[in-house]
């Protein structure tokens, strides 16, 4: 990824979070015909002083998995995409000053890296499949577990599936908020991303931008 020094992110807790909050990750392997991508959602566990781990499922019917198992030492990539938006021009004070501006895009990126192993034991499969949905139905108010539905269904689903573990080697992330421009441009993007109601730009905006707060 380019990766310009103003907008990389290093703090792994920070990525961490991001990969929490926006989970379905693009898993990108290598395939006998080129590159395969799968969006998958993935579970990351990061004890401390440990290697942090992508933990997922995919079918058994994606060639995907049979492709890592017989590569074991081909890295394989995924990518966890956070906010997004489009920057126009017209919020730079540049624009009113000379005019020597172009549209953008601002963003927030994560990717990881690591060896993946496929993982085939049911107590495995069926422990992850009920983390990843607690995860997700915590909160609502008619919660759904795995054990809600009939065991056999549940165990004839989980034949049709394959576990994922990707020990990340690298991380790499990237806050591209406005960080390279003119503190009034920076503060004419945060006001523009504010007006049109997106609070999540607004704020990354503000923070890197050592804006402070509205």
């Amino acid at each position: 990824m380019y990766q310009p020094p103003h907008f990389r992110e290093t703090r792994a807790g920070v990525m961490h979070a991001l990969i929490r909050a926006h989970p379905l990750g693009l898993l990108i392997c290598n395939g006998d015909d080129g590159p395969l991508a799968n969006p998958l959602p993935f579970l990351l566990d990061s004890p401390d002083g440990e290697t942090a781990v992508l933990r997922g499922h995919l079918s058994r019917a994606n060639p995907a998995w049979r492709v890592m198992q017989r590569r074991p030492d081909s890295p394989v990539l995924v990518v966890f995409q956070g906010p997004q938006a489009y920057v126009t021009p017209s919020w730079y004070e540049t624009k009113k000053q000379t005019g020597k501006v172009v549209p953008t895009w601002n963003y927030v990126i994560v990717q990881a890296r690591g060896r993946a192993t496929i993982v085939e034991d049911t107590d495995w499969l069926r422990s992850q499949i009920g983390e990843l949905t607690d995860r997700h139905e915590a909160g609502r108010d008619d919660t759904w577990k795995v054990d809600d539905a009939p065991d056999e269904f549940v165990r004839a689903q989980i034949r049709g599936i394959v576990g994922l573990r990707i020990e990340i080697a690298e991380l790499d992330g990237k806050w591209k908020v406005s960080q390279n421009r003119p503190a009034a441009d920076r503060a004419g993007v945060a006001t523009g991303y504010g007006a049109e109601g997106n609070a999540s730009m607004e704020a990354l905006v503000r923070a890197y931008g050592d804006l402070g707060e509205t």
